[in-house]
């Protein structure tokens, strides 16, 4: 397998993700913003954090699946959410955990970020995610 994640001892432990990936092949896979859409442009989950989440994992997975990757080749993942506040990672983690097992989403995830934006292309998006990942 072409990506190794772990977590160096001195790095708080422990968090819902690896701190470090280090891939080794040589075909790289960016997947751009993904969004709670169907293939059809059907928004998916309104007003719902946790139900946002899990549509744009489940594209997410598409487009990997598209490239020939899965999550076990991904090294990067970067979640940008409107109006962040702490009080939200309840239904975050939510979103996640429910679509985990379905999308072959590792436990703990790929080195991660969470970053908090005042709003997205689409005016109901609350989650937007991009991947990278790495083949041989």
């Amino acid at each position: 397998m072409p990506v190794h994640r772990f977590s160096p001892e001195g790095l708080m432990q422990p968090t819902p993700y690896h701190h470090v990936a280090v891939g080794t092949g040589t075909r790289h896979v960016h997947v751009a913003g993904q969004i709670s859409r169907l293939a059809d442009a059907t928004p998916v989950a309104p007003d719902d954090l946790a139900g946002q989440v899990a549509q744009a994992l489940r594209n997410t997975a598409t487009a990997l699946a598209g490239a020939g990757a899965s999550f076990d080749d991904v090294v990067r993942l970067t979640f940008y959410v409107t109006a962040w506040a702490p009080e939200k990672i309840s239904a975050f983690m939510e979103g996640i955990e429910s679509v985990a097992a379905e999308i072959g989403l590792p436990s703990p995830m790929p080195p991660s970020s969470l970053i908090g934006v005042e709003y997205l292309f689409e005016p109901d998006g609350l989650v937007e995610v991009e991947a990278t990942a790495v083949l041989d």
